[in-house]
């Protein structure tokens, strides 16, 4: 440590001199300016040698005494002998004696962020400028997958840009439907292709379709567009469909990035999902291969190899690519501000992508206007943010008072009235989730899932309820009441009970609507505090007025609960008051 010590401050001037009992040094090579070569000049002993190689601060040895001043020049030995050291230095890095010199590499085109970062003098060895890698149009693009809608889509695209060696992969390979009009179409455009069948999950058969690119066309692109659907929700999901999703998303990718990264590539290009970015209802196991792609890229990064995961949104129908989305679960994705990708607009983004320096890309279409149209239940959590806070705030305020308000609907209603009313509710949200022009195409006798609901409809049907209703609602709600007249009934006990039914549920709607003005604002500690105090009360009087006998389970549990166990119940309801 004695003889260590650090050039980023003038410290090292008084240590030296310490350590050499205030003699200093004989020889200092010098790479720094300014003051730094005044503190090395006074710390360099008389008829000491002072040898500057840095080009921003030479001094004219004629002013310096007690020490000789020479600023070296490499050009100075002249050809012979520099040939000859660069040589012992190129033995020297082979034998392992030499290490080069740490890296941090910047793409040109980020040239400002890496001069920042050169001037917080934080960083160990040299800052590299890069030049981006040029697609080579002689060398080959693989293009896995690429016998599929998305991969044919892809591949004329290249062809039309002028590359002109393409491989295009896929588990039947030329015997895929359609694989030899687009072979005949390809080369139209003027390029050589080849369509092989391959499993890139398995990595033998991957390695062996390397090996055969030719060498006088090597492979300069990497383009990763296989992949499976299997949806289904969580607990539906089985070790062999996961594997189905992740095997040619995730062990394919590997297999081509641990047996290309030693081959000088432009471009490595998994197709990713906006999945794999904010979720998708039914799509654990697609979203998780897709994450994986994303991280591949990144972990690509780190090692200085090119990569970018490009998370698409949905595709139109016409791009072949959302053959398995229905009508409904077109309109779901628009009315959340997704609009889908015409083909076009999905690879003019894709040739901006290409060129990009960024690890991670969302190709996505966004409807502004949508999102700021549509409720916040309807907006994935993502983009929330996007629509302004009055928004969501208005919207929170009025599911507050939608119990209340239907509630005091129905109390003006006769009993027969008030089921037709909230049956007429529940068709026009239902109607409105499936997409048909009128609520009369919901036949209010049939269960939900003859009318065509699936869990993610489901799903998507409760959250509108909950909003017109103000209730908090369970996600089984259309299994648990399987036809929309029973489930108008439901919200009828709840929302208005008659005389003969306990008030328990009624209570728990308001409890409902409390949590949602709660939520609806900013609140102090003293708010907090005094909200706290009334509820607190309020179970003393629950406790204390409870009849013996209730009929209803919630009544009953009130009545058996301990105090520890209703304020667990309200804190459950609420929310931890200090949480928020």
């Amino acid at each position: 440590d004695d003889h260590i010590a650090s050039s980023r401050d003038l410290g090292f001037e008084e240590k030296f001199r310490a350590v050499t009992g205030g003699r200093g040094v004989d020889v200092v090579l010098n790479a720094l300016a300014g003051e730094f070569v005044d503190a090395s000049l006074r710390l360099t002993a008389d008829g000491g040698r002072f040898l500057e190689m840095g080009k921003t601060d030479v001094r004219d040895p004629r002013t310096i005494d007690r020490v000789t001043y020479r600023a070296f020049d490499l050009g100075e030995a002249g050809p012979e002998r520099n040939r000859a050291l660069l040589g012992e230095l190129l033995d020297l890095f082979s034998e392992g004696a030499l290490r080069p010199l740490p890296l941090k590499v910047w793409d040109v085109r980020r040239a400002r962020e890496a001069f920042r970062f050169m001037s917080q003098a934080k960083h160990i060895g040299k800052i590299v400028l890069t030049m981006p890698p040029r697609w080579n149009p002689d060398g080959t693009v693989l293009v896995t997958g690429g016998t599929g809608a998305l991969g044919g889509h892809l591949a004329r695209r290249l062809a039309a840009a002028g590359m002109r060696h393409l491989l295009l992969t896929s588990r039947r390979g030329p015997d895929a439907p359609g694989a030899a009009e687009l072979a005949a179409e390809l080369r139209e455009l003027g390029a050589e292709v080849t369509v092989t069948a391959c499993d890139t999950a398995d990595r033998d058969a991957t390695a062996a379709l390397l090996a055969d690119v030719p060498a006088a066309h090597p492979l300069t692109a990497v383009v990763h567009t296989a992949g499976v659907l299997d949806d289904g929700v969580v607990a539906s999901l089985t070790p062999e469909r996961l594997a189905t999703v992740l095997r040619p998303k995730v062990d394919a990718a590997w297999h081509l990035h641990d047996l290309t990264r030693d081959l000088d590539l432009a471009a490595f290009l998994p197709f990713s999902s906006i999945a794999g970015v904010m979720g998708s209802p039914g799509q654990g196991n697609y979203a998780a291969a897709n994450s994986f792609l994303d991280a591949l890229t990144a972990h690509r990064r780190s090692l200085g190899l090119p990569g970018t995961s490009l998370a698409w949104g949905p595709w139109s129908h016409d791009g072949g690519m959302t053959s398995t989305l229905s009508d409904t679960d077109m309109r779901r994705m628009q009315s959340g501000g997704l609009p889908p990708l015409s083909v076009d607009q999905g690879f003019g983004l894709f040739d901006i992508a290409r060129g990009s320096d960024e690890s991670f890309l969302v190709l996505v279409g966004l409807a502004p206007g949508a999102m700021r149209g549509a409720a916040p239940e309807d907006l994935p959590p993502l983009f929330r943010g996007m629509v302004r806070s009055s928004r969501r705030t208005a919207a929170a305020t009025d599911a507050a008072g939608a119990a209340a308000a239907l509630g005091a609907r129905l109390g003006e209603l006769r009993a027969d009235e008030r089921v037709r009313y909230v049956t007429d509710l529940v068709r026009e949200q239902a109607a409105r989730v499936l997409g048909h022009a009128t609520p009369k195409a919901v036949d209010v006798t049939q269960e939900f899932r003859e009318l065509g609901f699936d869990s993610l409809t489901a799903l998507e049907l409760r959250n509108h309820l909950a909003t017109a209703t103000g209730l908090r609602l369970p996600a089984t709600l259309v299994f648990d009441y399987p036809t929309p007249t029973a489930l108008a009934e439901h919200f009828v006990s709840e929302l208005a009970p008659g005389d003969e039914r306990p008030q328990g549920p009624s209570l728990l709607a308001e409890l409902d609507r409390l949590e949602a003005l709660f939520a609806a604002g900013e609140h102090d500690e003293i708010t907090r505090a005094g909200l706290a105090l009334r509820l607190g009360q309020m179970l003393d009087k629950v406790r204390g007025s409870a009849p013996e006998q209730t009929g209803t389970p919630v009544d009953d549990a009130f009545e058996s609960a301990s105090a520890d166990e209703v304020f667990a119940f309200i804190d459950n309801e609420l929310g931890r008051m200090g949480d928020h």
